[in-house]
């Protein structure tokens, strides 16, 4: 079973499957997060769904790139979690399964190239107060030994 974060699904809803891979990357004792800036501002874990035709891990690396500006090495699965959502860029309701890995952020290529897109880099205690999502705080929370 995977563990559920956030509100329960509605029943008179009906989500959308969107999987997705996402990045707790640490370097010298802090935590590379993005901050999207819309549909609503919100610190988050790089990474993000996985497009038709990629693995996982092809969509964590191009996802962390497009997000962060940075190449990264050696991912390793932590876990999993599922959470329902409204996605407002996308107009639909889905359940996400979101899959975290711990990996090492390698070489800066440059400036995110997501759009409204920043990356910053947070103690594990900063990045777990204000990730957007319970999910991503219980797994920085678990990697940087916080409570």
């Amino acid at each position: 079973m995977i563990r559920r974060f956030g509100v329960p699904p509605q029943r008179d809803i009906r989500y959308r499957l969107r999987p997705g891979a996402y990045a707790i990357l640490m370097r010298a004792g802090r935590i590379l997060v993005t901050h999207q800036a819309a549909p609503v501002p919100e610190y988050q874990l790089p990474g993000g769904g996985i497009d038709p035709g990629e693995t996982p891990l092809q969509a964590l690396h191009r996802e962390v790139r497009e997000e962060t500006g940075w190449r990264i090495a050696a991912p390793r699965r932590l876990g999993a979690f599922r959470r329902f959502v409204f996605m407002p860029e996308y107009d639909l309701w889905a359940e996400k399964l979101c899959t975290l890995y711990r990996a090492w952020p390698a070489r800066r290529l440059g400036e995110p190239t997501e759009p409204g897109h920043r990356a910053l880099w947070l103690s594990p205690r900063d990045a777990a107060a204000l990730l957007g999502n319970a999910g991503d705080r219980h797994f920085v929370s678990m990697i940087a030994g916080s409570p």
